[in-house]
């Protein structure tokens, strides 16, 4: 894992180790190779067994000049209207991945959010969390 501090430094650290906890599970089930899409079912299955409440697709809108607009952004998952969650299923991270993570952060105003790549060996190696 990437940019964690120790445990009692983090933001939200309770519900952002049940997310990561989730994903480790559907990782550990399905392993490296499927669609992105997989994944997304799969962790939002694991995440209602955690009861935890999530929003899945979320449009995310652009506000201009006080009009606030669809731009197409759709953000995979916002876990318990609190922690923003972008899932890949790809080689490695990009610096793109990344600027998409922190737009959709800032566009929520949320502090808290991870990249969660599902196409690694060990969970660990995919999993990158960000703090405005």
């Amino acid at each position: 894992m990437r940019n964690f501090a120790t445990p009692h430094k983090l933001i939200h650290a309770d519900l952002t180790a049940k997310i990561i906890g989730s994903a480790i599970e559907v990782h550990r089930k399905l392993g490296p190779g499927l669609l992105e899409s997989a994944y997304e079912e799969c962790l939002c299955r694991e995440l209602n067994l955690r009861g935890l409440s999530f929003q899945r697709q979320m449009i995310v809108p652009v506000v201009y000049k006080g009009t606030t607009l669809d731009c197409g952004y759709r953000l995979d998952l916002l876990i318990e209207s609190t922690v923003v969650v972008e899932l890949k299923c790809i080689e490695c991270f990009q610096p793109v991945h990344e600027a998409q993570l922190l737009t959709y952060m800032k566009l929520l105003s949320m502090p808290v959010g991870f990249l969660i790549n599902f196409n690694v060996r060990l969970l660990k190696q995919g999993l990158l969390r960000k703090v405005l």
